[in-house]
């Protein structure tokens, strides 16, 4: 739509707000609102100022103005507001010089499909995520000096086959059993298919729902594919709408990638490909039906693995999920069909243009505008420098002697060791301005200093039980 088209849409829609939407550094969307009288064609010009020291990672007091300027191509009816109100993705300028702001995600992430297009080699790049998440019934956590806990809770739980539930009807999925069973062991397909509805009232096109295989209640729905900038805004849809459709239910969703000890956690498979004048340049005659092009792309997911786990995977707790011999892909191989592999290319359909390689490695805690630019950043680095991916790996990794796995990458085993991978691997991201110095300098100091640092410093209830009789 064009910023004319946006405000008459409001209006044949009743719109009596208007709500700018963005997304701060660490990942979280950020919102203000303003009545209509308020908003016109001249705001997707002048925008509307705010306070960027109030946002984590961004600027410091003395420099603190900031410009918002609403997508018009993003305006969407907000479902979940009383009062009707028009919503706006947003981007962020800085007031004096009227140039991108170098630590706003989406930024970041507009540069990446202008770099692409650069280079000659394509003209859009696709991702197609698949986040899974939880919904539980009951969350509580609380830290101090002299105490610590977290229990979440839900109906689905196996750990509550014996509670007193007046009555206790019994189908709870058991641990790792959750994968495809029906109502009524699957309890929440309906508040699945409500989330279905509401992604599809926004525009965002689904392909199917379904429960996943932990216990407690763990969801999977699937968006189509879309190219990379409006799938980082589908993504925080996405998250938006589930969050909030789980809300009015009574119940609460999180895509927090480990809340359960002993059962999967929550990834986050990318599924992308590069195409340039409506032809997909990863099919071909190669591995798995793929060309050239894209198993040098592979090499460039390989080569960075451990820098981009930085941006992939950037919670201390997507560590819990990335454990060597468990359920999640460390291992930095690609291969045909095989799960077990961190690089897998899906041999669902012979079509040239379903060919795509699918990235298993990220979770849903990821900021998508960084982490789906930090992927296409180091698969480019693949392309441009001809990186070898190496033979596929069709075994099973899981079941691979040490002495096999010692050649094959991993994934680092802590965000620590992610992150001191980004500061010894960067310059491929620094390539067209697309990121830029500071936002790794202050990617690494923030992720080190208000998350590595206070988790490492604390002590957890099972240290008691392993320690305390000392």
């Amino acid at each position: 739509m064009t910023p004319k088209q946006v405000v008459e849409f409001a209006i044949e829609n009743g719109a009596k707000m208007v709500d700018f939407k963005f997304m701060d550094f660490v990942g979280i969307w950020q919102h203000f609102s303003v009545p209509m009288s308020e908003f016109s064609e001249d705001t997707f010009e002048e925008g509307q100022g705010f306070d960027g020291s109030s946002i984590r990672g961004w600027q410091p007091i003395h420099a603190s103005d900031m410009i918002i300027v609403p997508d018009p191509k993003t305006a969407k009816m907000d479902p979940f507001v009383k009062i009707p109100t028009l919503s706006l993705i947003c981007n962020i300028f800085d007031p004096i010089t009227k140039e991108g702001y170098t630590r706003d995600p989406r930024n970041i992430a507009i540069k990446a499909e202008a770099y692409l297009k650069s280079t000659g080699i394509g003209d859009t790049a696709f991702f197609g995520p698949e986040a899974e998440f939880f919904i539980f019934d009951d969350v509580r956590y609380d830290s101090s000096a002299n105490q610590s806990f977290y229990a979440v809770d839900s109906v689905e739980g196996a750990w509550n086959t014996g509670r007193e539930e007046f009555p206790n009807l019994g189908y709870k999925p058991r641990h790792k059993e959750g994968y495809f069973p029906v109502s009524p062991t699957d309890s929440q397909n309906d508040l699945r298919n409500e989330m279905v509805e509401e992604l599809q009232n926004v525009g965002i096109r689904v392909e199917c729902q379904h429960h996943e295989v932990a216990t407690g209640g763990q969801a999977e729905i699937d968006m189509r594919f879309n190219s990379l900038v409006s799938m980082a805004d589908d993504l925080q849809w996405f998250k938006y709408v589930v969050k909030n459709v789980a809300n009015r239910n009574g119940k609460t969703a999180t895509f927090m990638p480990k809340p359960l000890y002993g059962d999967n956690g929550s990834g986050m498979h990318c599924h992308q490909s590069i195409w340039k004048d409506g032809q997909n340049l990863f099919a071909g005659d190669k591995y798995g039906g793929l060309s050239q092009m894209a198993l040098w792309y592979i090499g460039g997911i390989i080569k960075h693995a451990k820098a981009l786990c930085a941006f992939t995977n950037p919670t201390t707790n997507s560590y819990k999920r990335l454990v060597p011999g468990f359920e999640a892909p460390v291992n930095m191989a690609y291969s045909a069909r095989n799960r077990s592999a961190s690089l897998r290319i899906p041999m669902f359909s012979n079509n040239p243009k379903s060919k795509r390689v699918e990235y298993r490695t990220p979770d849903p805690s990821c900021n998508g505008y960084l982490a789906f630019a930090a992927m296409l950043m180091a698969g480019l680095d693949g392309i441009e420098n001809k990186i070898d991916p190496g033979q596929p790996l069709d075994k099973d990794i899981y079941g691979l002697s040490p002495e096999e796995l010692k050649d094959i990458p991993s994934a680092p085993g802590t965000l620590e060791e992610a992150l001191k991978c980004l500061n010894d691997d960067y310059e491929f991201l620094l390539k067209g301005d697309v990121f830029t110095p500071d936002v790794i300098e202050k990617w690494i100091e923030y992720k080190t200093e208000a998350e590595v640092n206070p988790v490492r410093m604390r002590p957890v209830p099972l240290e008691f039980e392993l320690y305390y009789d000392i």
